[in-house]
């Protein structure tokens, strides 16, 4: 059908189109690729889980936060955005939020009003609990 105009996923599939002259108002809920052309008021959410991939065109644009694995935004944005792998921001990209990341690709262009704020990957192990710290010390202790 269509295909995704990410130079990363370029054979990917896309599953949705939201066409250039589409206005929704509402959240919307989606799975595999999402590509937007027209506009958004309200959350895009990826479903919990799902490899999901959403892609905004350089004409497009949302108003409400995001949330997916991969975002490919190429249109305006005003919200937070949540990619929990991968963000690009293209050249012709304008987002006024911030930006959670995992890893982020910005072009020369691209505008931010907002802030990068990295996902940190330490968050989400389980802190130490004291036995196996108590293990450590000795460990060290006797090897000294």
């Amino acid at each position: 059908m269509f295909k995704s105009k990410s130079k990363h996923d370029g054979d990917m599939a896309v599953d949705a189109l939201i066409g250039s002259q589409v206005e929704i108002r509402g959240d919307v809920v989606f799975s595999g690729s999402l590509y937007v052309e027209g506009r958004i008021i309200g959350k895009v959410v990826a479903e919990e889980g799902a490899k999901a991939m959403l892609t905004l065109a350089e004409h497009g644009r949302i108003e409400g936060e995001v949330r997916a694995a991969v975002v490919v935004l190429s249109g305006s944005m005003e919200g937070d955005v949540h990619a929990s792998e991968r963000i690009e921001l293209t050249p012709s990209a304008r987002v006024t939020g911030n930006v959670h990341y995992t890893v982020v690709e910005m072009s020369a262009g691209a505008q931010l009003n907002g802030r990068l704020l990295h996902t940190a990957a330490m968050a989400a192990l389980p802190a130490p609990d004291a036995k196996t710290t108590e293990k450590s010390k000795k460990a060290e202790a006797a090897a000294a």
